[in-house]
C-alpha cells in the first residue's frame, strides 16, 4: 500500500487542510497497521500448529533487549558424516578372542545367549551371570529388544555385549534372495541400536546358523563379526536341564563359543542347566571371554 500518493492525491482534492489529512493520514496508518498485525497473529496461528515452539519465541520477542554479551569464538560445528562401521572379518567366529585366558593363564570360553531378550528368563539370567562375575554375549531378537528396551540397556550397563540375531529368526533364510537377508539383519540391528541407545553390536548369528556369503558380507560392512558356536547342548530342544548340563559338560573345550538360550519360550531347562553348568566352568579352571570380534 503506497501512502505517499494516497496522502498526495488527499491534497489536492481538499485543498491545504493539513490537519483533516493529518487525521486521516494517522487513521489510515492504524487501520494498516491493524491489518498488519491481523495477518501475523493468522499467520503465527498457522505456524503453532506446524512448529511447538512458536510461541515460546514470540513470547521471547516480546521481552526487552538486553546487551549482548562479548561473542565468544565460535566452536566448530559437529561433523554430521556418520560413523564409519568398524572394520571386521566376513568369516564366521567360534572362539574367544586371541589372547583371553582364565584366571593363573588358564583355560576360557566365551557364553552366548540367544533370541531375548525376555522378560522373564534375561534377568534371571544376567542376576546369575552377575553372581559369577561373568560377562556373556546376548544375540537379540530384533522386536524382542524393541519390545523389552530396559533389559537391553540392562545387558550394556552391565558389561555384555550385543549380537544381532534377526527380526523373524528364519532359519531358512540362508534360502531366501538376499534382499531379504538384508533387511533381516539391517532391520534387527535397527531395532537393537535404538533399544541400547546406540550401544555397539558386536556379532550378527544367523537364525540356526543359516549363514550365507551374501549374510555375512552384510553384516561384516555394518560392522557385526558373523558369529558361530562350537558348544550346542540342545537347550533350545527342552530335553531336561539333565541332558542340557551333561551335552555343555561334554562339548566344553579351551577357546569354545558355547550356546545357550534365554529367550524363545518357557527357557526354564535352559536356566537351570546354566545354573550348575557355570559353577561347574570355574571349578575346572575356565575364565570367560568373548568371541573374537
Amino acid at each position: 500500500m503506497k501512502t505517499g500518493s494516497w496522502e498526495q492525491e488527499l491534497h489536492s482534492k481538499r485543498g491545504s487542510r493539513p490537519g483533516a489529512v493529518a487525521v486521516v493520514a494517522a487513521a489510515g496508518t492504524v487501520a494498516v497497521g491493524l491489518l498488519t498485525a491481523f495477518v501475523q497473529a493468522s499467520s503465527g496461528a498457522a505456524a503453532s500448529e506446524k512448529h511447538p515452539g512458536w510461541e515460546q519465541s514470540v513470547r521471547a520477542s516480546r521481552v526487552p533487549a538486553q546487551a549482548a554479551p562479548p561473542r565468544s569464538r565460535p566452536e566448530a560445528a559437529p561433523s554430521s558424516r556418520p560413523k564409519a562401521p568398524r572394520k571386521v572379518s566376513r568369516t564366521i567366529s567360534h572362539h574367544v578372542e586371541r589372547g583371553a585366558k582364565g584366571a593363573g593363564g588358564g583355560p576360557s570360553v566365551a557364553l552366548t545367549l540367544d533370541d531375548g531378550p525376555h522378560p522373564e528368563w534375561t534377568p534371571r539370567t544376567l542376576d546369575l551371570l552377575r553372581r559369577y562375575h561373568i560377562k556373556a554375549t546376548f544375540c537379540l531378537i530384533g522386536p524382542n529388544a524393541e519390545r523389552y528396551p530396559q533389559l537391553v540397556k540392562r545387558i550394556v550397563a552391565e558389561g555384555h555385549r550385543l549380537c544381532d540375531h534377526s527380526v523373524d529368526h528364519d532359519t531358512g533364510m540362508d534360502h531366501k534372495p538376499v534382499a531379504y537377508q538384508k533387511r533381516q539383519i539391517l532391520g534387527a540391528k535397527k531395532m537393537i541400536d535404538k533399544a541400547s541407545g546406540g550401544a555397539p553390536v558386536y556379532y550378527y548369528r544367523a537364525p540356526g546358523g543359516a549363514f550365507t556369503p551374501d549374510s555375512r558380507r552384510i553384516a561384516a560392512r555394518h560392522g557385526m563379526r558373523p558369529l558361530g558356536w562350537v558348544v550346542d547342548p540342545g537347550d533350545w530342544q527342552r530335553p531336561g536341564a539333565e541332558v542340557i548340563l551333561r551335552h555343555a559338560q561334554e562339548q566344553t573345550e579351551d577357546g569354545a563359543v558355547i550356546l545357550f538360550h534365554d529367550g524363545g519360550g518357557d527357557r526354564s531347562e535352559s536356566y537351570e542347566a546354566l545354573r550348575q553348568f557355570l559353577p561347574w566352568l570355574k571349578d575346572q579352571g575356565y575364565g570367560f571371554a568373548f568371541p573374537k570380534a
